[in-house]
């Protein structure tokens, strides 16, 4: 079956960023000069999959507005010959098909899934968390795609952590069927390093069949009144995890935005030469 949908989950409140993010998403942060949802998006594009499902909340509507066309801009931009600046803008709006769903309150993850629903449908789906950018070639998502289509059953991603990160991811228990890829027998979600079951941690890219939905649905909240994705992925009953190929950016982390801005800078042709000898003038304190 072809896979077309992406749903992109994208009503957090961003507090990791506060202040930057009191008055605009997350999401719309820039690495250098574009914002992380766009990457992500593009990935999504690059991998086949042409219907986008962005799932917002309240304060989000400069996502919608980033996705839409811009008549006044494309006029101001045509009318004193930025045509560089004109193509850009306008492949944006050009992407995919983009939808929206508002998810009301901040009720987890596998809420936000849920809010997805009636534009999904009955149909396999990929969902991306716009944390993690991701450079890789194939894109992470195409090499998952396949996945799913060697097994039939739900995949995730997965990337080996050290010791002392695991307890900020779900982490999975399985046994190797294949090079880079599992059979799920178990998800602990944000274990200690002493009871972690591997260092298999789920990163933000998943390819779900639609059996997701009743299960979340059943799924009870946490203590914190939040239905989370990892309890609804337990009782799938197929769940594959593959170790995907390519350099993630962990972007949801001040640290991890920081780096991600640096060696996307140095990727520029327009930039890299300036941008490192600048970074060599550098007297950096030990």
């Amino acid at each position: 079956m072809t896979i077309r949908t992406a749903v992109f989950p994208a009503a957090g409140l961003g507090t990791r960023f506060l202040p930057a993010t009191k008055a605009q998403p997350k999401e719309m942060l820039p690495l250098v000069d574009k914002p992380t949802i766009q990457y992500v998006v593009e990935e999504a594009v690059a991998s086949g999959l042409d219907r986008i499902i962005i799932v917002t909340g309240r304060g989000k509507r400069a996502i919608e507005d980033h996705f839409d066309a811009s008549v006044e801009l494309e006029f101001y931009l045509e009318e004193r010959g930025k045509h560089e600046e004109l193509a850009q803008i306008k492949t944006i709006s050009d992407l995919a098909s983009v939808s929206y769903v508002r998810q009301k309150e901040p009720l987890g993850l596998g809420h936000a899934i849920l809010c997805a629903r009636p534009l999904v449908g009955e149909e396999p789906f990929a969902i991306f968390l716009g944390d993690d950018v991701i450079t890789a070639e194939p894109p992470c998502m195409a090499q998952l795609l396949a996945i799913f289509h060697r097994y039939g059953g739900s995949v995730v991603a997965v990337e080996r952590v050290p010791a002392e990160e695991i307890s900020r991811y779900g982490v999975i228990k399985g046994h190797r069927v294949e090079e880079r890829v599992w059979e799920v027998e178990d998800l602990i979600e944000k274990p200690s390093p002493e009871a972690a079951p591997s260092d298999l941690a789920i990163i933000g890219r998943y390819v779900l069949t639609p059996e997701i939905f009743p299960v979340l649905a059943e799924t009870a909240p946490d203590r914190r009144g939040e239905i989370q994705l990892t309890d609804g992925l337990r009782r799938l009953p197929r769940l594959y995890a593959y170790e995907f190929e390519g350099k993630r950016y962990d972007t949801g982390d001040k640290l991890g935005f920081l780096k991600a801005t640096v060696e996307f800078a140095l990727t520029r042709p327009d930039l890299a030469d300036a941008f490192r000898d600048y970074l060599r003038s550098l007297r950096l304190g030990g």
